[in-house]
């Protein structure tokens, strides 16, 4: 099935999600990931704005925060993502494309991220995402050596079996929904 197909069947199905569904989904979700070593153990947190449905990271954000971890949020640039410290959420304000961005002047490279959370609206077993198509995740990730564990948060009825994948594409670490995590196999040795 085409990306394009795959990208509206999926938007869909998140579009008619019940907010109350939507919120205790996305509440399971992110204890699924907080209970994950990798975040446990990860000093710098990279989270994203939800929008159109996708899973919240508010908890996550709180959680991060109490536990003293750096956190940032992506701002899209030119042509790219940039990754901003963020010490409260009232740094965010809406940006390109309506989403929540950061407002802040300290940008780290994604390299210096131990543990990112990455949107989309589908995900495969092999850790592969289908994002909104315009690249702007595998563009700022692309050549990145070291880089910390990529973590794709999603519901259930996002994650495929396959998606169609090019070689542009990055692959995920692992991929949590509300009731499993999916190891790809991907993990980079975690780095302190």
């Amino acid at each position: 099935m085409p990306k394009q197909s795959i990208r509206e069947r999926m938007l869909a199905k998140r579009r008619h999600l019940a907010p109350a569904t939507c919120f205790s989904r996305s509440l399971l979700a992110q204890r699924r990931l907080l209970q994950t070593p990798e975040f446990q153990s990860a000093r710098t947190v990279g989270l994203y704005s939800p929008i159109m449905n996708e899973v919240f990271t508010e908890t996550l954000f709180e959680v991060a925060r109490s536990e003293g971890k750096k956190i940032l949020y992506p701002r899209v640039g030119s042509d790219s993502l940039e990754f901003v410290v963020v010490a409260d959420r009232s740094e965010l304000a809406h940006g390109r494309f309506g989403v929540l961005e950061p407002v802040g002047e300290i940008v780290l490279a994604a390299t210096d991220i131990d543990f990112l959370v990455i949107p989309g609206v589908a995900f495969d077993l092999s850790g592969f995402r289908l994002g909104y198509g315009k690249g702007y995740y595998d563009r700022a990730l692309a050549h990145q050596v070291g880089r910390g564990v990529l973590a794709g948060l999603c519901f259930d009825f996002q994650v495929l079996e396959r998606l169609p994948a090019e070689l542009h594409d990055i692959q995920l670490d692992l991929v949590l929904t509300e009731s499993r995590t999916v190891n790809t196999g991907k993990q980079t040795a975690f780095r302190h």
